[in-house]
C-alpha cells in the first residue's frame, strides 16, 4: 500500500482512506498499470464504444490496447465499471510484464 501511494500508482479512495478490501474495476486496473509504466503519452482512441476521450481512464485504456494488455470484453466494449476478476488482473500483468 505504502509503495503504491508513494509512487503515485494510487492516492487511495479519499485523502484519509485506502480501502484495501474494496474491489477494483477494469478502468482502475488499467489506470494503475499505466501509472506503473510511467504514464506514457498516448494518442488516438481505443475503439471501444464505452470509452470516451474525456473519461478519467481514457488514456490508460488507449495505452492498454496499444500495448496489447487488453482487447476489451467483446463487440467494441471495454466495460470499464465491471469488477476486474483475478484472472483478468493476472492476464493484464502477464501481458505487461511477461
Amino acid at each position: 500500500m505504502q509503495w503504491a501511494v508513494q509512487t503515485g500508482v494510487t492516492a487511495g479512495t479519499s485523502s484519509t482512506t485506502f480501502s484495501p478490501n474494496m474491489t477494483v474495476t477494469r478502468a482502475q486496473v488499467v489506470t494503475f498499470l499505466h501509472r506503473v509504466a510511467g504514464q506514457p503519452a498516448v494518442s488516438g482512441s481505443t475503439g471501444f464504444s464505452d470509452v470516451s476521450a474525456g473519461d478519467w481512464f481514457a488514456d490508460a485504456a488507449v495505452w492498454a490496447v496499444k500495448e496489447g494488455i487488453t482487447q476489451g470484453t467483446g463487440n467494441r466494449t471495454f466495460t470499464p465499471d465491471r469488477v476486474c476478476s483475478r484472472g483478468e488482473i493476472l492476464t493484464f500483468l502477464y501481458r505487461q510484464f511477461g
